[in-house]
C-alpha cells in the first residue's frame, strides 16, 4: 500500500483517523493479500478479543435465530463479533461451554436461560466479564437480564383460551431439567387452570432435549388416548404445536373445530401463510439487540440501568384457536 505498518495498524484500528484514500489503498493491499489481523496478538495489549461469547439452548429449528441477530448487529457496531456454542438444553453441558468460552477470553457473555449448575455460576463470578442472562426473568440474576416472564406467558394464553369458549384445556411441554422455560410456561398454565377453576391440568410430555415435529406429532397421540376431551392445547414452542397439527390433519381432527391449538414464539411456521398459528410472540431480536448493547455499554466502562429489562410478550390469535 506503500504506506508503514503503524498506518496499516491505525487504518485497521481507528479507520476514522486515517485520510480515506490512504485506507482505500490499505484497505485494496488487504483483500489482495487476503490478509487477517492476528486478533489474539492484538489482544495482549488491549486485553480484548473482541469476542462476545453466545451460549443458546438449542441451535435446531431456528428458535434462537432471532436473538442471535439481534445481538450479532448490536456488538458488529461496535466492532466485536459472536462465538456461538449450543448448550442442547443441557446445564452441564453449559457449564462446559462457559469454561470452554472463557478459555477463548470472550469480552462478554450472553446465556439463554437463567438455570445454571453451580459449578457454572463459580465460573462465571471469577470471570471478571460482563454476562447477560436472556429469555427468562431470574429472581437472582449473576449480572444483567434481558427477557420475559414465561411463567405470566403461559397462565396468560391459558386464560386467553378461556375467553375464547374452551374449558378442557391441556398443555403440551418438555419434561429435561434443560428447558427450564418450557416448565415455569407449563407452571403458569397450571396457575391459570386453578384460577378458572377448569379442573386437574392435563400435562402430556415430549421427553427432554429441543422437542421437534415428530416430538409434537407423538405428544398430539398420547393426549389423543389420556384425554380424548380436550378441547383445547397449548404447546411449550411452535414446532411443537406444529406437529401437533400434522398429527390432527393424519388423525381427521379438525383444528380449530375439534381440537384448538396454540404455540409459543410466533415463528416463521406460525405465520398466516403457513399454519395460521395461534401463539405467543416473542421479541427475539430485540432481546439479542438490548443485550449486545448492555454488554458494549459494560465493556466501555459505562454503568448499565435498569440491570434487568422486561421486554414482555404479545398474544396472537390466528385460525388454529
Amino acid at each position: 500500500a506503500g504506506v508503514s505498518a503503524m498506518t496499516v495498524s491505525r487504518a485497521l484500528a481507528a479507520p476514522e483517523k486515517v485520510d480515506p484514500t490512504t485506507r482505500a489503498r490499505i484497505r485494496d493491499a488487504v483483500r489482495e493479500l487476503g490478509y487477517v489481523p492476528d486478533r489474539l496478538a492484538g489482544g495482549l495489549s488491549s486485553r480484548r478479543s473482541g469476542l462476545i461469547a453466545a451460549l443458546v439452548s438449542t441451535l435446531t429449528n431456528s428458535i434462537f435465530a432471532p436473538t442471535v441477530d439481534g445481538l450479532t448487529a448490536a456488538v458488529r457496531r461496535a466492532g466485536y463479533e459472536v462465538l456461538l456454542g449450543s448448550t442442547d438444553y443441557s446445564i452441564e453441558g453449559e457449564e462446559a461451554l462457559i469454561a470452554a468460552a472463557l478459555s477463548r477470553r470472550p469480552d462478554g457473555l450472553v446465556l439463554t436461560g437463567t438455570i445454571h449448575t453451580s459449578a457454572a455460576r463459580e465460573l462465571l463470578r471469577n470471570a471478571a466479564v460482563p454476562v447477560v442472562e436472556t429469555w427468562d426473568l431470574p429472581e437472582n440474576p449473576i449480572d444483567m437480564t434481558v427477557g420475559f416472564s414465561n411463567i405470566e406467558a403461559g397462565r396468560a394464553m391459558t386464560h386467553w383460551l378461556h375467553e375464547f369458549g374452551y374449558r378442557r384445556i391441556a398443555f403440551i411441554g418438555t419434561a429435561g431439567e434443560g428447558d427450564s422455560r418450557g416448565q415455569l410456561r407449563a407452571k403458569g398454565y397450571r396457575r391459570a387452570m386453578a384460577e378458572l377453576g377448569l379442573g386437574q391440568p392435563v400435562v402430556i410430555t415430549t421427553g427432554g432435549g429441543a422437542p421437534g415435529l415428530a416430538e409434537g406429532a407423538a405428544a398430539l397421540a398420547r393426549l389423543s388416548e389420556r384425554y380424548p376431551e380436550a378441547d383445547a392445547v397449548f404447546c411449550v414452542s411452535d414446532i411443537v404445536a406444529a406437529g401437533a397439527i400434522l398429527e390432527c390433519r393424519r388423525r381427521g381432527v379438525a383444528v380449530p373445530q375439534r381440537l384448538a391449538i396454540a404455540g409459543f414464539g410466533d415463528f416463521d411456521l406460525a405465520s398466516e401463510a403457513a399454519l395460521d398459528l395461534t401463539t405467543v410472540r416473542i421479541p427475539g431480536f430485540v432481546i439479542g439487540e438490548r443485550a449486545g448493547q448492555m454488554l458494549i455499554e459494560r465493556i466501555e466502562g459505562r454503568s448499565v440501568e435498569p440491570k434487568v429489562v422486561d421486554v414482555g410478550f404479545d398474544l396472537v390469535r390466528r385460525q388454529s384457536a
